[in-house]
């Protein structure tokens, strides 16, 4: 077995789980960029002691085939928990980040999310110039 046989996709629009990557428009060879990751775009995940969202990382797979670059690792660590319960914490974080980036080939950014209940998760997005 793969790693890639426990991944789970879908449409981001129908599935709270998908790790949806917004590139801009006019992405540039050489030249930063921010990129978005984040989940829950068009229906909310709860981010709650029980169920959370614990980490996005994303990847860049060159079009050529090339070499996969780890390109960062978001970690969210607060879900409300606290010494009075679950869920009574002040503080929670949503699995929403920015990273930038510049590329000196096109290709595809890969997003792969882990939910504590539903496991592992993937997104992605081109990149051409």
């Amino acid at each position: 077995m793969a790693i890639g046989d426990f991944v789970k996709t879908a449409d981001f629009k129908s599935e709270k789980h998908v790790p949806v990557v917004e590139v801009p428009a006019g992405v540039k060879k050489g030249e930063a960029f921010d990129v978005t990751v984040s989940i829950g775009k068009e229906i909310a995940h709860p981010n709650t002691t029980e169920h959370f969202i614990a980490w996005i990382s994303l990847y860049f797979k060159p079009a050529d085939g090339g070499v996969v670059s780890h390109l960062a690792k978001f970690d969210y660590m607060a879900h409300g928990e606290s010494t009075k319960g679950a869920n009574e914490g002040p503080a929670h974080t949503e699995p929403y980040s920015v990273a930038k980036i510049k590329l000196d080939e096109p290709g595809t950014l890969v997003a792969v999310s882990y939910c504590n209940i539903h496991g592992l998760w993937e997104g992605s997005a081109e990149v051409k110039f």
